[in-house]
């Protein structure tokens, strides 16, 4: 779970909240407000995101509390009744300067090491386990033109690695592959472009060769496998089997060294042993060395409720063995690179960043400008990331 807190915005969720956050905070400007746009993927973030509220009326009991983002929209009753809050602000309206009292072309400062470009929103499919179509609504995409454009003025502002994000980001209608090409055609000098999760059935030969060849654009691709049971997939409504994600990641590895991520879903209804023995497998085939792993919740209004559940204590075992076996794999992955010469974007406060394939470093003092490019050497590896000196 991503979080992360300013003055006046407070942000929950995925990377395309994240993005959607620096325009809310450009468009609200100066004011004694705190927006909370919140997260709605599993009962545990809209739970933190009720928490955030209380928090944000503690910190600020004068401020106005205004709530938006996945959780409000799919639980507006219940966020509505909380003394806290003060106005919601639906997922639709949340990007309209008129909300905020802002101008449509006031420039976002940039505020993060990596520039988030939220370049696609809702989804048309119907994982069974999922509820975010009920909050983002069905898929549309902004015109490249308009992406195109964005993206130009934050590599005039200073943005050293964009990261392109949306809800079903390789459902983007003119095609992802195409965007992409656009992007690094057009805008020669951003040095990085990283890409937010994908479906791997959706990565088409022009994405892929842009992967596997580009060196603009990063070697890390984060899939959204969910699970590595065929029948659990199913049941899921996933569009892709098992042997088919093994062999896309096969195809990725063997044209370049790209480093794999994944979000996987542990006690998914009807989920035997067996079932999570290959979901647990998978970590391996895949060779996944940066996991997500969510412990089944279900949500109202989707399938997957309706279905027979795997007990809660089955559920959170199942899911610390997913962590513990993907620690493992992350910590036997990480001293491969000592001894590299790694260029990473400096993040705050200064003393860290990530490689290409998104490792993070640690510096002993911080050594540039944040956001800056800056090569190190590394030195060490510790469990979960990485120690470097300047190069």
């Amino acid at each position: 779970m991503l979080a992360s807190r300013s003055p006046d915005v407070i942000t929950l969720g995925c990377r395309l909240n994240l993005a959607e956050s620096e325009t809310i905070r450009s468009l609200a400007g100066a004011r004694d407000m705190v927006v909370i746009n919140g997260c709605g993927v599993t009962n545990e973030a809209v739970r933190q995101t009720r928490v955030a509220v209380r928090r944000a009326r503690r910190d600020r009991p004068g401020a106005e509390i205004v709530v938006t983002g996945c959780a409000s929209e799919m639980d507006r009753a219940a966020f509505a009744a909380m003394p806290e809050v003060d106005r919601i602000v639906p997922n639709a309206a949340k990007l309209l300067p008129a909300t905020w009292g802002g101008f449509p072309n006031h420039r976002p400062a940039r505020r993060h090491a990596r520039a988030f470009v939220g370049v696609q929103n809702g989804c048309d499919h119907s994982c069974t386990f999922c509820a975010i179509p009920l909050g983002r609504g069905p898929s549309r995409s902004d015109p490249i033109g308009q992406v195109v454009a964005r993206i130009a003025e934050l590599v005039e502002d200073g943005a050293q690695e964009v990261v392109l994000t949306g809800v079903d980001l390789t459902s983007y209608a003119d095609g992802l592959g195409a965007l992409v090409e656009t992007i690094l055609t057009d805008v020669p000098r951003l040095p990085r472009l990283r890409l937010s999760s994908l479906d791997t059935i959706e990565i088409d030969d022009r994405l892929f060769e842009l992967v596997t060849s580009e060196p603009r654009v990063m070697p890390h691709l984060h899939l959204s496998l969910q699970s590595g049971d065929d029948l659990i997939l199913k049941r899921m409504k996933r569009r892709h089997s098992r042997r088919e994600a093994v062999a896309m990641v096969e195809r990725l590895k063997a044209r370049r060294e790209i480093v794999i991520g994944a979000d996987l879903i542990a006690g998914f209804p009807t989920e035997t042993d067996e079932a999570a023995a290959n979901t647990l497998e998978i970590l391996a085939d895949c060779d996944i060395v940066h996991a997500h792993i969510f412990p089944f919740s279900p949500r109202d209004r989707t399938p997957a409720a309706k279905m027979p559940q795997v007990p809660p204590g089955v559920i959170r075992e199942r899911a610390a063995r997913l962590r513990e076996a993907a620690a493992r794999r992350r910590a036997a992955w990480l001293p491969t690179l000592v001894g590299s010469d790694q260029p990473i974007v400096i993040e705050k406060p200064g003393d860290r960043g990530h490689t290409p394939g998104f490792a993070e470093v640690r510096l002993p003092q911080p050594m540039s400008t944040i956001g800056d490019i800056a090569t190190v050497r590394i030195t060490a590896a510790a469990d979960d990331h990485l120690i470097g000196i300047p190069a």
